[in-house]
């Protein structure tokens, strides 16, 4: 109890001044007060009574409060030792913007697209598990917009688990990343500005549905993934008359970066549907040597697209493009870079007159890791006929000499993350 004789001395004490300022006899009072020891000087019996009670009730509200606080505190403590689903989950984002002028023209007609918008692109959530250190699983949605019933649609893109027994070896069940256009988006570094060769111009998938086998060898230095799917892409739930089988094996050392792969199926082709074998042979290579990348990417593919007007039973199409690519990073925030596609979807047909040229150049800011802003000119180009890639329809009307079209589009391209 000194904490409580302190307490009522002390108010004790700023009793006796306000009685000394008052002018009370300050002998009469001793004399009174002296039969009691435990009362100050200046302080009647009454008084102290009154501040006895008054001590009491603050210490009794001082146990409480400490009582309380014990009590919030263990039920904290209880809170953070909760285990459930959520310790081994995690939440990650990302989106593909741009505001840009658009001019595009067909045969000399002006689109009814062109002019200045805000677009989003792709706008993916994914949600990543852990059950353990070897079983674990991915659900990524994607967003984007349909411009054939002008609304914007969600997919599913991935969903798999995997199953991951050794860094050599994990296995991957459901709808995944295919071998190929991640791993060339990863080489190229600028997906939020357009999208690689192979994608661009539709002939592959990023992502379908089957399963996957993938992973690294010699730490690091050589890497692969094999797949087998239904071959009509994540957008699609099929069952295929037969799996498509595409591959990659890859080579990593210090600033070279090299890949070869391949795709061979009927690209979903249901049962009791004929179909020729859709092939590409895929390749890609870079450098990057203080700041400065450069490098190429090539496809050569048979069977994928049929142009228009053919069968796609008995007659043969084959298609070629390459696509070289550079950039230069001179500032820690910011980089060049530039890109040029050429492409003959279909070099061996009737219409191997029709050619489509991509290029792009721009500059890049990037204040943080997962921030991209870049001020980007592309121009995209059909010649002799027309053909369809991620930017729409690129050329003329009709397949014929001088059947031309050119898109043209200046703005700014964004990527960010979380």
């Amino acid at each position: 109890m000194k904490g409580k004789s302190a307490l009522m001395a002390g108010v004790a004490a700023v009793a006796l001044i306000a009685t000394a300022q008052a002018g009370f006899a300050g002998k009469a009072r001793s004399d009174e007060m002296s039969n009691s020891s435990a009362m100050p000087a200046g302080v009647s019996q009454e008084q102290y009574d009154q501040l006895s009670q008054r001590v009491d009730a603050l210490e009794a509200e001082l146990q409480q409060s400490e009582i309380r606080e014990a009590a919030d505190h263990d039920k904290v403590e209880s809170w953070k030792s909760v285990s459930g689903w959520w310790d081994n989950t995690s939440i990650s984002g990302r989106m593909y913007w741009d505001i840009t002028n658009l001019d595009l023209k067909n045969n000399g007609t002006a689109s009814k697209n062109n002019g200045t918008s805000f677009d989003i692109k792709r706008f993916y959530v994914g949600i990543d598990h852990k059950f353990n250190d070897t079983f674990s699983a991915n659900v990524t949605t994607d967003v984007t917009y349909d411009s054939n019933i002008s609304v914007s649609q969600v997919y599913i893109k991935k969903a798999y688990l995997q199953a991951k027994l050794d860094p050599a070896f994990t296995v991957r069940v459901g709808s995944a990343d295919m071998p190929w256009i991640p791993y060339a988006e990863g080489v190229y570094g600028y997906r939020f500005v357009e999208n690689t060769l192979i994608d661009r111009t539709k002939f592959g998938a990023s992502a379908d549905w089957g399963v996957y086998l993938l992973g690294d060898l010699a730490d690091g230095l050589v890497s692969y993934e094999f797949s087998a799917t239904t071959g009509a892409g994540y957008k699609k739930i099929v069952r295929s008359n037969s799996p498509d089988f595409e591959g990659r094996v890859s080579f990593k050392y210090e600033g070279l970066q090299l890949a070869v792969g391949g795709y061979a199926g009927k690209l979903g082709t249901t049962h009791g549907t004929s179909r020729k074998t859709a092939t590409r042979f895929d390749a890609i290579g870079a450098y990057t040597f203080e700041g400065l990348k450069v490098g190429v990417e090539y496809f050569t593919a048979s069977d994928w697209a049929y142009a228009p007007g053919m069968s796609s039973v008995t007659d043969t199409t084959h298609g070629d493009g390459y696509s070289p690519f550079a950039s230069y990073q001179f500032d820690p925030e910011w980089s060049v870079f530039g890109r040029y596609d050429y492409v003959k979807p279909y070099s061996d047909t009737m219409h191997k007159m029709y050619h489509n040229t991509y290029y792009n150049i721009g500059i890049d800011y990037r204040p943080t890791k997962i921030v991209d802003i870049a001020l980007v000119y592309k121009h995209d180009a059909g010649s002799n006929g027309y053909f369809g890639d991620s930017n729409g329809t690129i050329g003329g009307t009709a397949f014929a000499m001088g059947n031309n079209g050119t898109d043209n589009e200046i703005g700014l391209w964004g990527d960010f993350q979380w």
